[in-house]
C-alpha cells in the first residue's frame, strides 16, 4: 500500500493532470495539460512535446489502467505507484522523455526559468519556483543536470522520504 507520503504526491500531480476535473487521467487530458505547455512555452519543440506527452500517457495506461477502460483513476495510478521499486526502469525512461521536454534549449541542463514552465504548466499558475528550484540544483551550478532530474524523478515516483529534495520535483509537497 502507497505511504501517505506518496498519496499526498501522486494526488498532487493528479489532480494537477485531471485538466477536466472528472477524477479520471485520460489521454484528453494528457492532450490539455500539453496544448498548455507549449502555449507557455512558445517556440519550436511542440511535436516533440507533443510525442514525449503522449508516450508517458502511453505508458501510464498501460501500467495502470486495470479495467482497460482507457482512463486511469487515482486509485489506480497508486497500486502502481506502490510497485514502482519493481519498475525502476519504466521510471527511469519516463524521467529521461520529461528531461527532453523540459530541457527546451537542449543544452543537457534544465535552467530555473525552463523548470518554471514545466511547474507553471503542471499546476496552470505562477507558483514560485526559485526554493524548490534550488533544492534541485544539488550542486549549486544554476541548473539541473540530466541526473539529477533522473534522480528526483524517481524519488518523487518510487520514493518515501519526506527530506528528499525529489518529493518536491512537482513543488512543495
Amino acid at each position: 500500500m502507497a505511504s501517505d507520503l506518496q498519496q499526498r504526491k501522486t494526488s498532487i500531480v493528479f489532480t494537477a493532470m485531471d485538466v477536466n476535473g472528472d477524477g479520471f487521467l485520460e489521454r484528453a487530458d494528457f492532450e490539455a495539460l500539453t496544448d498548455r505547455w507549449e502555449g507557455i512555452r512558445g517556440g519550436a519543440g511542440h511535436a516533440r512535446l507533443r510525442e514525449i506527452m503522449m508516450r508517458w500517457w502511453d505508458a501510464l495506461r498501460a501500467s495502470s489502467d486495470e479495467n482497460d477502460d482507457h482512463r486511469v483513476s487515482v486509485d489506480e495510478v497508486l497500486s502502481v505507484v506502490d510497485n514502482l521499486g519493481t519498475m525502476l526502469d519504466l521510471v527511469v525512461a519516463t524521467a529521461e522523455l520529461m528531461f527532453e521536454a523540459v530541457d527546451e534549449d537542449g543544452d543537457g541542463q534544465v535552467s530555473a526559468p525552463e523548470y518554471a514552465r514545466m511547474i507553471h504548466a503542471w499546476t496552470g499558475n505562477d507558483a514560485p519556483t526559485d526554493a524548490v528550484f534550488a533544492r534541485l540544483d544539488l550542486n549549486g551550478d544554476g541548473s539541473i543536470s540530466k541526473s539529477e532530474f533522473v534522480s528526483h524523478w524517481v524519488e518523487f515516483w518510487a520514493g518515501d522520504d519526506e527530506d528528499a529534495p525529489g518529493t518536491h520535483v512537482f513543488g512543495e509537497v
